[in-house]
């Protein structure tokens, strides 16, 4: 497959055309941002395991009927996806209480929540990236109460599915934000990425943070938190 102009930049990733409508190939890099983008650094190789571990993960989500954008890795920082516009919404699931729900709801970060929470935020860093019921979502036009009744059941299968995994790797899933985009044939699958960016991992017994919240906190050993998840994963 052909790589052709760039059609984007994010914090994140850097998105290229192909020689194919359908396709198209994201490029991840090492930069880090915090806080909507106020606070920025490197981290060290990361691009390379939120790509590797991202096209892990959707590849034994496809297996559990879940849709995905993945389509083939190129090498350890390149994939084939397929061509989506993006719902623009943030899908956030909770297990345990951590960091804006903690401060937001006076819960003590740790704390085991009853139920697996939802959460839905409007993409837009100008406005903070605001909380979001379905009533706004509905009345906005992001997405129809059909997009939304999909982007839901998927959202608690990945959810279970994943909290076993990381379980069986002494990995505890704290909570997780995943976006979803429409195919050209209308068709809602899941986006973006599964990694220590957007997810909270924590050690199941000794409570350390393996993701990026050592950078957001300078808790130090940010690349070697990163290096670790891949090591539990790919062995």
């Amino acid at each position: 497959m052909e790589k052709r102009e760039q059609m984007y930049e994010g914090k994140a990733k850097k998105v290229f055309a192909t020689d194919n409508e359908n396709y198209c190939i994201v490029s991840y890099k090492d930069d880090a941002t915090a806080f909507n983008g106020l606070k920025k650094g490197t981290i060290a190789g990361k691009g390379v395991v939120n790509n590797r571990m991202s096209n892990y993960l959707m590849q034994l989500l496809e297996k559990q009927g879940i849709p995905t954008h993945f389509v083939e890795e190129l090498n350890d920082r390149e994939t084939v996806v397929k061509k989506v516009k993006i719902v623009p919404l943030e899908v956030i699931v909770r297990n345990t209480a951590a960091g804006s729900f903690s401060k937001r709801f006076g819960v003590a970060e740790g704390t085991k929540l009853l139920c697996p929470t939802l959460e839905f935020c409007y993409k837009d860093d100008d406005l903070g990236d605001p909380m979001v019921n379905d009533y706004h979502i509905i009345a906005c036009g992001w997405a129809t109460k059909e997009d939304l009744d999909t982007i839901t059941d998927y959202t608690f299968k990945i959810n279970s599915f994943l909290v076993d995994f990381f379980k069986k790797i002494n990995v505890d899933l704290i909570d997780f934000k995943i976006e979803f985009g429409k195919t050209s044939d209308g068709q809602i699958i899941l986006a973006d990425e599964i990694s220590p960016d957007t997810c909270r991992f924590w050690d199941a017994t000794t409570h350390e943070k393996l993701d990026k919240d050592r950078f957001r906190r300078d808790m130090g050993s940010v690349e070697e938190a990163y290096q670790e998840m891949m090591k539990r994963i790919f062995g």
